[in-house]
């Protein structure tokens, strides 16, 4: 850039040319379209299979299943002192559906609570399994004999989960693992005495648990569907065993979720201003890619369908100590085994799954999707969202999907043909101008997704991130 030149300063004497200031007061500036910092690379909207939905609405039918999803339960805290909220006893599978109020409060009410240091050993296999234990704060693993007979963790619970149920139907049975704290825990115990002394004064309840034990004792295959009797192996003419397929009464249905805005733009915008870039296009340019911001950030984290929420239970799984290992993804990739398609993290997550990799002196490979080389574990890509959430304390979670209709995964849904549709699911709808010169436009996007089997989505959750070891 030149010095500007005073006039009748000793520099415009000696000027020999025209200077660049007053050059550029003829030449034509080059500008840029409008920039928006908030635009990602939306990986879940390009990767998820799109399924039309007619009539607003898509169900989904399933098999019949007997068993009952484990829940989470939800606690309250005053001071030091912890409790279940007494509704919240509903997650578990012995109470599900059961709705009286004041014999859950009773229960509630007789959970003791207990704290343990790291290290801790909260039930011990081989002793009588006589109570259930709610996890308030904290992790647990639970330890079982490996094949050799040396300690392996069957598995880690965290805040909200529990074990087990069955104790409280059983006399004499004993806990098949070992569970031990692995950092400061606490937790609430309910003993089978105390849940006994409550059935026998409660009708409801005592009549709750039978009906729950007669649809535990049903055929049921290993995902706790309605078995399908077959016969196989066999020699002569044996008798053929009948069955039929059963399915479920009351089969869940997706409405189309939306997301909405009415832009505005003034008339005198509108027609003078319109060179070299016409302003309405910018505008609703700028306006639709924000839809699909929120769009992507709904399927992820709606608590209706967003596919945080909509994970089974036993589909998720906790790191067993903090940051994403090796080890963690391969658990992650044993909950949706069959055919997984990606792998959907924060770009924060993504980076502490790297740094635990060049730890253990691994270094995954990347694959390529489309030209674009995304990094990998196992040949499942993993692929950046910052649409999943990163808590105060910097933890956020790691999804792992099969996707497709014919995969039965998980599916993305928006409508058919739609009025003022520019593509689709998302139409721009003129709506008049009003007596302020201001012209509406209505910005309209439908969509949803769901989750066709269980066994389609996987979530580890508790993933630390930033660590500094």
């Amino acid at each position: 850039m030149s010095n500007i030149i005073k006039p009748g300063s000793d520099a415009e004497k000696s000027q020999l040319s025209l200077g660049t200031a007053a050059a550029r007061q003829l030449a034509t500036t080059t500008k840029s379209v409008p920039q928006m910092q908030g635009i990602s690379s939306r990986w879940l909207l390009k990767l998820l299979p799109w399924v039309q939905v007619s009539g607003g609405v898509y169900r989904v039918n399933r098999r019949l299943s007997y068993a009952v999803g484990d829940g989470r339960v939800t606690f309250t805290t005053t001071g030091a002192k912890v409790q279940v909220i007494p509704q919240e006893l509903c997650e578990l599978p012995l109470l599900r559906s059961y709705d009286d109020v004041e014999v859950l409060t009773a229960l509630a009410n007789r959970f003791e609570q207990k704290t343990y240091k790291a290290g801790d050993v909260i039930t011990e296999v081989g002793k009588e399994a006589d109570c259930i234990v709610l996890i308030a704060h904290g992790k647990v693993n639970k330890i079982g004999a490996g094949k050799y007979g040396d300690a392996t963790v069957l598995g880690v619970l965290a805040d909200g989960d529990h074990y087990s149920y069955e104790a409280l139907l059983e006399s004499q049975d004993y806990w098949k693992f070992t569970a031990k704290a692995a950092t400061a825990s606490t937790v609430l115990v309910l003993q089978q005495s105390d849940f006994e002394a409550v059935m026998a004064q409660s009708p409801s309840l005592h009549k709750h648990v039978e009906q729950f034990k007669a649809r535990s004792k049903k055929k049921q295959d290993t995902t706790g569907q309605a078995e399908i009797e077959l016969a196989a192996g066999h020699t002569g003419e044996p008798v053929l065993p009948g069955t039929y397929v059963d399915y479920e009464t009351s089969p869940r249905e997706y409405e189309l979720s939306v997301a909405q805005t009415v832009l505005q733009i003034h008339t005198r915008v509108a027609d003078l201003f319109n060179e070299p870039m016409n302003q309405t296009e910018q505008q609703l340019r700028l306006t639709v890619e924000a839809l699909k911001e929120r769009k992507e950030h709904e399927l992820i984290n709606n608590r209706e369908f967003g596919l945080l929420h909509n994970a089974d239970l036993k589909q998720r799984i906790h790191t067993r100590r903090g940051p994403p290992t090796p080890d963690d993804m391969d658990e992650l990739l044993a909950t949706v085994w069959k055919e997984p398609s990606f792998f959907l993290a924060h770009p924060r997550a993504i980076a502490a799954f790297g740094q635990e990799c060049s730890r253990k002196g691994i270094y995954p490979t990347s694959v390529d999707f489309n030209g674009n080389m995304v990094p990998a574990w196992r040949g499942v890509p993993i692929f950046p969202c910052s649409k999943i959430p990163v808590s105060d304390s910097r933890t956020t979670s790691i999804m792992l999907m099969r996707a497709g209709e014919k995969n039965q995964g998980v599916i993305g849904l928006h409508p058919g043909t739609i009025p003022d549709e520019i593509e689709a699911g998302l139409n721009v709808r003129f709506m008049g101008i009003n007596e302020k010169a201001i012209i509406n436009y209505l910005v309209t996007s439908y969509f949803s997704a769901a989750v066709l089997v269980p066994d389609a989505l996987g979530i580890l959750e508790s993933v630390e991130i930033g660590r500094g070891d």
